[in-house]
């Protein structure tokens, strides 16, 4: 591991895990301005809040990622969107079919990957954003390892939150970590122009054909990432601690928490104040 890495802390980052909340009671929260960007068919939900240096905030929740994930009435462990709006000019958005959320696309079923990556990045074109720093939860890890792929120069610094990743017990889709396992019928019940056979193709692909570590690249990728990350490990079902931890030796600019860092609640703010520093001292002068 490298020599310059900082002490590992005792804490990590707030990970989002809220229920969805109303749009209208969402924005007098969380101070965020809503708006769509359209390219082609696709049509994303973001919002805003905050000013400075960009950061674009992955949601958690699975393939129902949406924004209630990171603002609004957030109950644990926080509200992400009120924490770094002060420093940070804060996007966030509605993922792409997610069943609770406002963003709509097509479903592609031979790039899942890259499908939601066009977005993402789409987003920070459509703003005018060259470089940002991203912080995700959940989903959130495997996009992030997927944008550092795509586009390592624009991401000046990442925070991966209580990431997603594979375990063997996942080739179930009965497994309470197959978080992917509903999204079918709850997609094409919102869509139905959306087939299930469609739908079962897409997470096929995405989460079941040849699956390993984190889903979205491979190991030699997250070896070969020059960005600094700062990796907060979890251990339920869907977030296994071994997957996080791999990629925290294997990538040469990583620091991670220690574990568990989510319990006792009264770590959180110090959790908070390490999320801090470490985007501090990676944000462009």
């Amino acid at each position: 591991m490298d020599s310059t890495r900082r002490a590992i802390l005792s804490a990590g980052v707030a990970a989002a895990a809220a229920a969805a909340v109303p749009r209208v009671l969402l924005g007098q929260q969380s101070g965020l301005q809503g708006k769509f960007y359209e390219k082609g068919p696709v049509r994303i939900y973001y919002e805003e809040a905050g000013a400075g240096f960009p950061l674009l905030l992955l949601p958690g929740g699975g393939l129902n990622a949406r924004i209630a994930g990171v603002a609004g009435n957030n109950p644990y462990p926080g509200n992400a969107i009120n924490e770094f709006k002060g420093e940070y000019r804060c996007i966030t958005a509605d993922l792409r079919n997610a069943p609770g959320g406002q963003s709509t696309g097509p479903v592609e079923v031979d790039r899942p990957w890259d499908a939601y990556a066009d977005d993402q990045l789409g987003l920070m074109d459509h703003l005018g954003i060259d470089r940002f720093a991203v912080m995700g939860f959940c989903i959130g890890g495997p996009f992030i390892w997927n944008l550092l792929k795509r586009a390592p120069n624009r991401i000046a610094a990442a925070v991966v939150a209580q990431p997603v990743g594979f375990r063997p017990e996942m080739r179930d889709r009965k497994f309470a970590g197959s978080f992917w396992a509903t999204w079918p019928g709850l997609v094409t019940a919102k869509w139905p122009e959306i087939t299930m056979q469609t739908a079962d193709q897409f997470i096929t692909r995405m989460f079941e054909t040849n699956p390993d570590f984190v889903f979205s690249v491979t190991r030699d990728v997250v070896r070969s990432c020059q960005a600094p990350v700062l990796i907060l490990p979890d251990d339920v079902p869907a977030h296994p601690y071994a997957v996080a931890m791999e990629c925290a030796m294997l990538a040469p600019k990583s620091e991670v928490s220690l574990f568990p860092w989510k319990e006792p609640q009264d770590r959180i703010p110090l959790a908070v104040r390490q999320v801090h520093s470490f985007l501090r001292a990676h944000r462009p002068a």
